[in-house]
């Protein structure tokens, strides 16, 4: 029930990200569904190999490549999925904030919600 009320909330805030940001669009609620979850997916299979072959870069940077890393992530699934665009890198790496941002809020809103 968590995993399902959370990838609706995402979805929502991708949504939120589109009208917040003109440079990211997305059509309707059911590409945000599809969004949000081709972006965790990413998140959870690509991500963490991204990092690991990009860790001397991270170092030298002192972990601000991480946000590179995130607008790949990001402007990937846009390129992959027809309802979700991004109009370039620069609003991919804007696009990936606000949407970290918000996934941030709702994982904190997600534990006080449902406490074990």
């Amino acid at each position: 029930m968590k995993i399902i009320v959370r990838w609706l909330l995402l979805a929502a805030a991708l949504l939120l990200v589109a009208y917040l940001y003109p440079g990211v669009t997305v059509n309707n609620f059911t590409s945000a569904l599809i969004a949000a979850f081709v972006l965790g997916l990413l998140n959870t299979l690509l991500r963490p190999i991204l990092v690991l072959l990009t860790l001397p870069v991270t170092v030298l940077t002192l972990g601000l490549f991480l946000f590179v890393i995130n607008a790949l992530m990001f402007y990937f699934a846009a390129s992959m999925l027809d309802g979700f665009h991004v109009a370039g890198f620069v609003a991919a790496l804007i696009g990936s904030l606000l949407y970290s941002l918000c996934g941030m809020v709702i994982d904190v809103a997600m534990e006080r919600v449902f406490l074990r």
